[in-house]
């Protein structure tokens, strides 16, 4: 798996992935009476202009805020105003630098590094630079009264602001830098372009992790800078970080340093899961109960090794657990479904965790629905490498009973049970899940075009898994893909004793689309 850059302190990040600043130095001299002190660094009171007792020549950042902010750019020039409108409060120097250099770190590097070393905004000149331009409206609010252009195209369309334009640091007033205000992350895509807002964000005091994404789940480097980080406050740069409270939720997953099997906190994509299906001591039910626990474990890592040279994603051993078994009989509740006491199953999902395993709870609810069940799981789930697999075949109407007829279950009631799954994972900051539908005939998830599969925080796989012959059930796969809704994964199951034959790992994988999902009952 790709590992994205650790998080940086913004002033060694302001560039290209943005190591570039680190090696860059201010070229001497400065009117900044900032000595040898690093950006951010408080500066000798003694040094301060007399005036400022009133707060003239102080850099104040912006205090922490509720929720994250995303700027939305959508170029250099707007992204590096929509910065120092987030992260600073007050700046009476700025630097400014040419709009057209943004795209080359390279050149835009002098004035990166003289921003960083000042400690204060790096804004851009875009063309001819009115005064009621945006440029000229965000000096207005920092009370800017000197820019350090830096080059001759930025000085020429600094002319017409409502400030003292200057090419020497040397004529600048004397500053009292910032306090940083400790928690603050930036979150950039590593787009060159960002390379202005990320020089800002050193004036803040702030932290840079790079997420290439745009999901902060989705690596598993990512996932550990911001736990290192701990933001309070988060400002991220671009579009690809969806809206505010999508980005909200998955800062505060991340933010826990939990990670998945495999790595990171997003099930899909990147990731091929093989199961053993089966309930625990029970070899009747399928291949999990054949073995006790660690044997289970080892066959499962077994399994999913014979897979591994053939995936360019990583495979993970999975157990998929008959968690409430179709009974025969009513039961003393009368729904005929036996619901497994969650302590029973405990020491088989703790011991999957700690070997790397994830772990799916299939539920055969028979007259009750599936979210009553699911909710009865709530402990369980509560594990970040425990998913959900419903199983409509055992789903009974009232008066109906087990093979007699296969079950089925609405649109509507999985639904639910995602809504649910979606928000249990919102509030508790988990990492996504996997919610399997198994399906083998079309009309067992009525309605299914209504199906919603748009939670971020759950991954919808669809699971064909009828048994027989090759034949019929390539034709069962194709009828499941032709009805299947957008925004959903596939997975195919092999039957040891039933199918004829079943698949080696390499047929398994030449089916078209290659399942996420393979599991062995």
């Amino acid at each position: 798996m790709r590992r994205t850059l650790p998080a940086v302190p913004a002033a060694m990040a302001a560039a290209a992935a943005l190591a570039l600043l680190a090696a860059c130095s201010p070229d001497g001299g400065g009117g900044a009476d900032r000595g040898t002190q690093p950006p951010g660094a408080a500066a000798d009171p003694s040094d301060a202009p007399a005036a400022a007792e009133d707060g003239a020549g102080q850099v104040r950042v912006v205090a922490a805020e509720a929720g994250p902010a995303v700027l939305p750019g959508p170029d250099a020039a707007t992204t590096a105003v929509q910065a120092s409108a987030a992260l600073v409060e007050a700046s009476p120097v700025v630097v400014l630098a040419d709009a057209a250099e943004s795209a080359d770190p390279a050149a835009l590097a002098p004035a990166t590094a003289r921003a960083t070393d000042l400690g204060v905004p790096l804004l851009l000149t875009a063309g001819a630079t009115t005064a009621d331009g945006p440029l000229a409206a965000e000096l207005a609010r920092l009370g800017t009264t000197h820019a350090l252009a830096v080059g001759p195209a930025a000085e020429e369309a600094a002319a017409g602001l409502d400030v003292e334009v200057v090419t020497d640091a040397a004529d600048l007033p004397r500053l009292r830098a910032a306090e940083p205000v400790a928690g603050t992350v930036v979150l950039t895509t590593g787009d060159p372009a960002d390379a202005a807002a990320l020089a800002t964000a050193a004036a803040a005091g702030a932290v840079v992790v790079p997420v290439a994404t745009g999901d902060p789940r989705a690596e598993a480097g990512v996932v550990e800078a911001l736990a290192a980080a701990a933001p309070t406050r988060v400002v991220a740069l671009g579009e690809e970080f969806g809206a505010p409270e999508v980005l909200t939720a998955r800062v505060a997953a991340a933010a826990t340093g939990v990670q998945l099997p495999g790595g990171g906190q997003l099930v899909l994509p990147g990731k091929r899961y093989v199961a053993l299906y089966g309930h625990p001591g029970t070899a009747a039910l399928g291949l999990l109960g054949e073995q006790d626990l660690a044997g289970a474990v080892e066959r499962a890592q077994d399994l999913a090794r014979t897979y591994r040279s053939l995936s360019t994603e990583q495979v993970l051993p999975t157990f998929e657990v008959i968690t409430t078994v179709a009974s025969a009989g009513a039961g003393k509740d009368g729904n005929y479904s036996n619901e497994v006491d969650p302590e029973f199953l405990r020491p088989w999902v703790e011991e999957a965790g700690r070997q790397g395993v994830y772990v799916l709870l299939d539920l055969q609810p028979g007259t009750t629905d599936f979210l009553t069940q699911a909710k009865r799981y709530e402990t369980l789930l509560q594990y970040p490498h425990v998913g959900l697999a419903l199983d409509p075949e055992w789903r009974l109407e009232p008066g109906q009973r087990h093979m007699e007829q296969i079950g089925s279950v609405s649109a509507a009631e999985v639904n639910e049970v995602s809504a649910w799954l979606a928000g249990y994972v919102r509030e508790q900051h988990l990492p996504q899940k996997m919610l399997v539908l198994h399906q083998f005939r079309t009309d067992m998830i009525t309605d299914i075009t209504t199906l919603q599969t748009g939670h971020d925080e759950v991954a919808v796989v669809i699971h064909a898994d009828g048994n027989g012959s090759q034949g019929a059930k390539n034709d069962t796969w194709r009828t499941i893909l032709a009805n299947a809704p957008a925004g959903v994964a596939f997975a195919w199951k092999n039957f040891v004793d039933e199918d004829s034959p079943m698949l080696t790992p390499e047929q398994t994988m030449a089916v078209e689309p290659t399942p996420v999902l393979v599991s062995y009952q």
